[in-house]
């Protein structure tokens, strides 16, 4: 693996826990879920089976590390690695629309969606949720699906400018995906 995709991964997932841990949850423990946004801005930029699977486990934990949600910890390790999968599989389906920023937004927005679904089911399964499922869903994971997709619509065309002007990544164009 390459010392600068490391190192590149390695920042956003720190920003992620960073957003991850200064939001205050806001609904019966939940809060939105910012490391979403830079796992799935990980997989973009650097979309390798092996960074995939890194950026699952480690967003996983460092969100399971720092959630306020009951018994949140193993949901967040289920959660992470199955939606970063079915993320990068979108994403492949998707590869020349989501190299744009409304794609990635959207993709984002879907992949939140996943991520909601998938932590709520596996929360109720191990631990219970303290309401009604369908509460939970449109109290956080609807808005959180909002404000990721309006982060990724304001982060993308930044990162992927500066790793574009440092020489991090070979950024291609909409020609070259064709």
């Amino acid at each position: 693996m390459n010392t600068k995709t490391l190192v590149s991964l390695s920042l956003l997932v720190g920003i992620g826990a960073v957003l991850h841990t200064v939001i205050p949850g806001f609904f019966l423990g939940m809060k939105p879920d910012m490391m979403l946004t830079m796992m799935f801005l990980g997989i973009i930029l650097f979309p390798a089976k092996k960074n995939v699977l890194l950026l699952g486990v480690l967003t996983g934990v460092i969100s399971g590390l720092t959630t306020q949600f009951p018994g949140g910890f193993l949901p967040n390790l289920i959660d992470k690695p199955i939606t970063a999968f079915v993320f990068y599989g979108l994403f492949l389906a998707t590869q020349k629309v989501t190299r744009s920023v409304i794609g990635a937004s959207v993709l984002t927005a879907a992949g939140t969606l996943v991520s909601g679904s998938i932590f709520l089911l596996s929360a109720y399964v191990i631990v219970g949720l303290p309401g009604a499922f369908f509460a939970l869903f449109a109290a956080v994971v609807l808005p959180a699906t909002l404000v990721n997709a309006g982060a990724m619509f304001v982060v993308y065309p930044i990162i992927h400018s500066i790793l574009k002007r440092s020489n991090l990544k070979e950024v291609r164009t909409s020609e070259q995906l064709s």
